[in-house]
């Protein structure tokens, strides 16, 4: 795909070498972006191979609202976030908790009796939003608005997640009877992050849009911090050398997003050059 090929071209000609949390330097580029029309096909990647059933089943599992990876791990063999796991599975409440069950503060009167007079307090009481279903019931009901946000990033948690949320917050908009997606990234590793990124929250957005009565319109990604690390440099370098295939087709049952199993995912068309092998940087 040509719009990932000249992202990868960019940050290797203008980037900057920094280093990081890792201890694999990268190099990193400021607010890199791109768009891909999905009437075009489905952008997954053909110049080396990319797992679309794990693409598939990291959504799934966004969208089951688990703070673990058992179901992943365990029930489907998919070990894309082992690294960042307990030895119970844990990873505290990173995508799928903050998606499906955004926990926040709310404050409510209350009139505690005595015996001499009534009393009121204030109690904090803690309540959760269901940020998937808010965005389809916008989308049914008010598809012009400006509001279709969903969120990854709660400051307040930080230190119980296993890895801060890389793709922070993605925004819906609808334009001529199409579905578009604005994915905004703090962090994106370019070789092995931005083309499962790229896949997953494309999916998604086909498969809302499907529930919604919409059509699939562009997705757009912001990297703020794009970055490639510089052992995975001969690699893109190689994939540079291959040239883009005509993009497969994805084909979704017409199921609510909730209802929604690997099986209802069928993908066509799909000729990817070989697998490029790239270390995972913890």
């Amino acid at each position: 795909m040509k719009q990932y090929h000249d992202l990868v071209q960019r940050v290797l000609d203008n980037g900057v070498l920094k280093n990081n949390r890792t201890g694999t330097d990268t190099i990193s580029s400021f607010a890199e972006s791109y768009r891909v029309d999905l009437a075009d096909g489905f952008p997954l990647l053909t110049t080396k191979k990319v797992f679309f059933r794990s693409v598939i089943l990291e959504l799934l599992w966004y969208l089951r609202g688990e703070d673990h990876i058992r179901w992943l791990r365990d029930e489907n063999n998919c070990h894309i976030w082992d690294a960042w796991a307990d030895e119970d599975g844990h990873v505290g409440p990173i995508y799928p908790v903050m998606w499906r069950k955004f926990p926040y503060a709310d404050f409510e009167s209350v009139s505690f009796d005595g015996n001499a007079a009534s009393l009121e307090k204030q109690v904090t009481i803690v309540r959760e939003v269901d940020q998937i279903q808010n965005a389809i019931h916008l989308l049914k009901t008010n598809p012009e608005s400006r509001r279709i946000v969903v969120s990854a990033w709660h400051p307040g948690l930080l230190s119980k997640m296993a890895l801060p949320p890389c793709h922070v917050m993605f925004i819906f908009n609808v334009a001529n009877g199409r579905l578009n997606c604005h994915l905004t990234q703090r962090s994106g590793d370019i070789a092995l992050g931005i083309p499962f990124n790229l896949a997953c929250y494309s999916a998604l957005t086909m498969a809302i849009a499907q529930e919604v009565n919409l059509e699939p319109g562009v997705f757009a990604h912001t990297i703020v911090d794009a970055h490639i690390y510089v052992n995975h440099v001969e690699g893109l370098k190689e994939q540079l050398t291959r040239k883009p295939k005509p993009l497969p087709t994805l084909t979704i049952n017409s199921k609510p997003v909730d209802q929604l199993s690997l099986e209802d995912f069928k993908l066509e068309g799909y000729d990817p050059d070989p697998v490029i092998k790239f270390e995972v940087a913890v």
